[in-house]
């Protein structure tokens, strides 16, 4: 076909163009914000997720889109300054991840459009009216995960360290969504008979305190509830949990991927590769408050041989089999 006759074929439409050339102005470079409460060290596997779900869509960094990023690198109250200034700079659309950065990014713009990743409760929080139609500039993935996901993190717990009777759990208050996780997980933890031990850290001093308040209540299992605090302490907290020999499960991978000891929870490098379709559909025109949010769909169990042998641990073929991820 000579490209005369390709030309008039598009314009009848009877050649099909892709979405991306459609929608995308010639020459053109859209500004992309990024704001996250970790750091880039602890991000690298989800922002390589993000950055392929824009180029599997025609997005190409210095092409046709720049990523402004902004780290609070674990200090939440830097937050609201950082959502502020990526606002000033007139960003085309603003990523916020996870719930802290979210809530920063809402307050800082009504208009920018803004996609979010792994928050709880989009809905109780006000960020949206509801999930299925969001309404104003908030649309994004959830991390809502329901009762179940506890109970099944309990039980892989029990199955690795089957003498363990009394379990605590960490978690951070100042993440307010998070007050009724523990709720659920206390009656996971009585489905499986074990007694919980509900223990709180905002920092690494508070780390400390919380894994001494471990040692005098005689826990032998530990449940982590993951947060970007927690994620960017992440060797600190594996190290605690090392010398106090406390088998610990967490909620994402990130800690044992620096030696903690197994992890069950979504999968985020698939959250992060799915928001890279939001970003697609808002700068080709959609508007946030008409795309539904989305749950997890892909959840990912990860072993860490290695530290299980130092804590003297036989991991049972049945776990392995299951592990979509064994560490040596």
């Amino acid at each position: 076909m000579d490209r005369r006759t390709f030309i008039t074929n598009v314009a009848r439409g009877l050649v099909a163009v892709p979405l991306a050339v459609q929608a995308q102005q010639p020459g053109k470079i859209y500004r992309i914000g990024y704001l996250s409460a970790a750091a880039p060290d602890v991000s690298a596997t989800v922002i390589d997720a993000f950055r392929q779900g824009l180029r599997e869509r025609g997005w190409i960094e210095g092409r046709n889109i720049v990523i402004e990023f902004r780290w609070a690198r674990g200090k939440l109250d830097l937050l609201p300054e950082l959502a502020s200034e990526l606002v000033r700079m007139n960003v085309d659309v603003l990523v916020a991840a996870p719930t802290p950065p979210a809530m920063a990014a809402s307050k800082a713009t009504r208009t920018i459009p803004i996609v979010v990743i792994g928050v709880n409760d989009p809905v109780g929080l006000g960020l949206v009216s509801s999930l299925a139609r969001p309404g104003g500039n908030v649309t994004g993935l959830t991390y809502s995960v329901g009762q179940e996901i506890y109970g099944k993190q309990l039980a892989l717990l029990k199955e690795v360290a089957p003498k363990a009777k009394r379990v605590a759990v960490l978690w951070n208050p100042d993440i307010s969504t998070l007050a009724p996780t523990i709720k659920d997980v206390h009656a996971a933890a009585r489905s499986l008979e074990l007694k919980l031990q509900p223990l709180e850290a905002r920092g690494p001093a508070e780390l400390e305190s919380a894994f001494s308040a471990m040692a005098r209540e005689r826990v032998d299992g530990l449940l982590v509830i993951v947060d970007s605090v927690f994620s960017f302490h992440r060797a600190q907290l594996v190290d605690l949990a090392a010398r106090s020999r406390l088998p610990a499960a967490y909620t994402n991978r990130q800690p044992v991927e620096a030696g903690g000891l197994m992890s069950y929870g979504p999968s985020f490098a698939d959250l992060w590769h799915r928001a890279a379709g939001y970003v697609d559909r808002i700068l080709k025109g959609a508007k946030p408050g008409d795309l539904p949010f989305e749950q997890p769909t892909k959840y990912e169990l990860v072993v860490n041989l290695k530290t299980a042998k130092a804590f003297g641990l036989t991991i049972p073929q049945s776990v392995i089999l299951r592990a979509d991820e064994v560490i040596e």
